[in-house]
C-alpha cells in the first residue's frame, strides 16, 4: 500500500506491514555540503567543490548529509506520530552521493511491535535513492509510535492541565 502524506498523523493501528511511502525529490547542491561541512567540521577534501582528490572522480557528498536528508525528508513521509527515534541499525552505505543528484526516500514498515499500552515500536526500512533509480543507502530506523489512545491521553491532559507549565 503507498499513502498519501495527510496533515493528520499516522498512528500505530493505521499501520500494516509492507505499507510503504516515497519523498518528494531533493537536490544535493555544493551549497549544502559546504554548510553541512561548516556545521559538523568535516573538512575532508572528498567533499570539496574544488577537489580531484576523490576516488569517484569528483567530489561526493558527506555520507552523513545523506543520511540527515533521509531522516527530514522521511519525517512526513509518512507522518507518523512519532514518540522518539530509538534506533538505527543495519546502515549501508551503498553508492556515493554527487553535487546535483536528486534523491527521495522510500520508507516501508518492515515490522511492528506493542509497547506498553499507548504506543509500538515500528522498525522502518528505509532507502535514500538516487535520480537513476540507485539504492545510494539503506537501512533500519526504528522509532516509538503513539496510539490513537495515547493521543487522547496527552489531549485530555492538556486541558486538565491549563494555566501550568509543561512538564520537564
Amino acid at each position: 500500500m503507498n499513502h498519501i502524506t495527510d496533515t493528520k498523523p499516522l498512528f500505530l493501528e493505521d499501520m500494516n506491514i509492507g505499507d510503504r511511502w516515497s519523498s518528494p525529490w531533493r537536490e544535493i547542491t555544493a551549497d549544502d555540503v559546504a554548510d553541512f561541512a561548516r556545521l559538523t567540521g568535516d573538512h575532508d577534501s572528498l567533499h570539496c567543490s574544488n577537489s580531484s582528490a576523490s576516488p569517484f572522480g569528483e567530489p561526493v557528498a558527506h555520507g552523513l548529509l545523506g543520511l540527515s536528508v533521509l531522516a527530514g525528508l522521511g519525517s512526513d513521509h509518512p507522518n507518523a506520530a512519532t514518540l522518539a527515534l530509538v534506533g538505527i541499525s543495519d546502515w549501508q552505505f551503498e553508492a556515493p552521493i554527487f553535487f546535483g543528484d536528486r534523491v527521495q526516500v522510500v520508507t516501508e514498515v518492515a515490522q511492528i511491535q506493542q509497547h506498553g499500552r499507548r504506543a509500538g515500536r515500528v522498525t522502518w526500512l528505509r532507502q535514500l535513492v538516487n535520480q537513476h533509480g540507485r539504492i545510494v543507502q539503506r537501512g533500519n530506523f526504528v522509532t516509538l509510535v503513539a496510539t490513537r489512545s495515547r493521543a487522547r491521553h496527552l489531549t485530555n491532559q492538556e486541558h486538565t492541565q491549563r494555566g501550568t507549565l509543561p512538564p520537564r
